[in-house]
């Protein structure tokens, strides 16, 4: 005989708040029948007393841009691509890519608990390099997830079966789903410096500051490249510094990484604090998302890694890593992860996709040069003290304005601008169509 409890809040039939249902769900079910009979009325649900949950900011800001009837209406919330059209933008060697999968008519059966092999083994040597020691020595654990956010939850999973509910350092700001997937799977997100408002760019010092005080073998989350949402990464040295001092401190390292290729239109080089951290010696943890860079949004392609000390380790973690997939979603979805690993296990796709990621980032950089160049010719004749050098200093989709809250809501009530109340702007949706209307809005607000 089981005790089946329903909660206080669930249970507001009960005189006493509570009620403890013993034997099995036929009893609360007559249990609840019970207060029909007593009442004259329906029994109340289980379920009554659940309040609303507040919308998603991000997609609630998509669905009041969608209502909106203006002509002139701008959409700059959303992380997703749009071409200079402002319509989403699927890649020639993705589509290429598709039609070479569909002419293999290849079965729809389950992966493995880890994913396609072929699509983790080209996903591991895109992010860690092809001649990398560690893929060498096969001491990288990996599974395919679903996408970065699946690999962020399966990794919080991971870390609280082994280590507990330890506090796991995020950068102040960062993207809005690290903390409740962070909380979520029962580990402490707890910010450390990053960015300063005042000089809107990276902080540097502050940053170090703190890895400094925290406790030695804190685990800490860094965004490999193009930092969301500020756009500011540390330069080379800064990264080799941070790594130094990470070193000194026995920190456990994180990296999310969403944006490689995308960020600066060379995959190599967005890969660098990753590989510079795995070269020290750092036993690295990482997720890396297909979202982005090659415009898989909705097909949720993603990998989770893990570097360890040897192939007896990685079997070991790999094990482990498998019973809590297994627990959570069993398996990964198949077809985009097919998509990638067509592209980069093929030499002619894979330079085709190098050609085309470079070319989305080289258009998103072009906004930044022009909205850049606009803003301060606006601001110069509207007596405006604000500087704009940080558009063109920041990198990846994302521009952190410095704009405030009630500028932003300005922005969306009088002129149909519609943008995150941080003032963080999605490049990939100015073009050079609504530049000129986004630049006269913005001065209009400062």
């Amino acid at each position: 005989c089981r005790t089946v409890r329903v909660f206080p809040s669930f249970a507001q039939f009960s005189a006493n708040s509570e009620i403890f249902v013993s034997g099995s769900p036929l009893m609360l079910f007559n249990a609840l029948k019970s207060t029909m009979s007593v009442t004259g009325k329906r029994p109340m649900s289980v379920w009554s007393a659940l309040p609303l949950a507040p919308p998603d900011k991000i997609l609630g800001l998509t669905e009041k841009f969608k209502a909106d009837t203006c002509p002139q209406k701008i959409n700059l919330g959303v992380g997703a691509y749009r071409d200079d059209d402002g319509k989403p933008y699927v890649l020639k060697s993705i589509q290429e890519a598709e039609k070479r999968i569909m002419a293999k008519n290849m079965d729809k059966e389950y992966t493995g608990i880890t994913g396609i092999p072929a699509f983790v083994s080209s996903a591991l040597s895109f992010a860690y390099g092809d001649d990398s020691e560690a893929l060498t020595s096969q001491r990288v654990a990996a599974s395919q997830s679903i996408s970065g956010t699946g690999g962020l939850r399966v990794a919080g999973e991971l870390v609280k079966k082994f280590f507990g509910p330890v506090k796991v350092y995020i950068p102040q700001p960062t993207w809005g789903n690290h903390l409740a997937v962070f909380r979520n799977a029962g580990l402490e997100p707890t910010f450390y410096t990053y960015y300063d408002n005042t000089t809107r760019s990276l902080d540097f010092t502050g940053l170090l500051k703190d890895v400094r005080a925290a406790d030695n073998g804190s685990l800490f989350m860094f965004h490999a490249c193009a930092h969301n949402p500020t756009g500011c990464d540390p330069s080379r040295e800064q990264w080799d510094e941070l790594s130094v001092v990470m070193k000194e401190k026995q920190h456990m390292v994180f990296f999310d990484c969403a944006y490689q290729g995308f960020a600066s239109g060379d995959a190599e080089a967005d890969a660098y604090a990753l590989r510079k951290f795995v070269a020290d010696g750092h036993l690295v943890m990482l997720t890396q998302s297909f979202a982005k860079n090659f415009g898989l949004y909705g097909e949720r392609v993603g990998n989770f890694s893990v570097v360890c000390k040897d192939k007896e380790e990685s079997e070991r973690v790999t094990s482990q890593i498998k019973l809590i997939v297994r627990a959570m979603y069993s398996s990964p979805p198949i077809h985009g992860a097919r998509i990638v690993a067509e592209v980069l296990t093929d030499a002619e796709l894979k330079a085709q996709w190098y050609s085309e990621c470079k070319g989305m980032a080289d258009r998103i950089q072009s906004m930044r040069v022009l909205f850049r160049e606009k803003l301060e010719a606006g601001s110069s004749t509207s007596n405006s003290s604000m500087t704009w050098n940080h558009v063109t200093d920041q990198i990846g989709m994302f521009c952190y304005t410095g704009l405030t809250v009630e500028q932003v809501h300005r922005l969306r009530d009088e002129f149909h601008i519609y943008c995150t109340d941080d003032g963080r702007f999605s490049m990939a949706g100015i073009n050079t169509k609504n530049i000129d209307y986004l630049c006269q809005s913005v001065v209009a607000v400062l």
